[in-house]
């Protein structure tokens, strides 16, 4: 079995991952946040 050093894993493909669903859940609720706006403006 393989020695585990702490902090010697390459975790540069889930920090990528981790980054996208961010800006992703952002952009989504961003959307979601003007469209609700948009609709108690104009009360539809």
């Amino acid at each position: 079995m393989a020695k585990y050093v702490h902090g010697e894993m390459n975790v540069t493909a889930q920090e990528a991952a981790f980054n996208g669903f961010i800006r992703w859940v952002i952009r989504v609720s961003c959307i979601s946040i003007a469209v609700l706006i948009f609709l108690a403006i104009f009360n539809s």
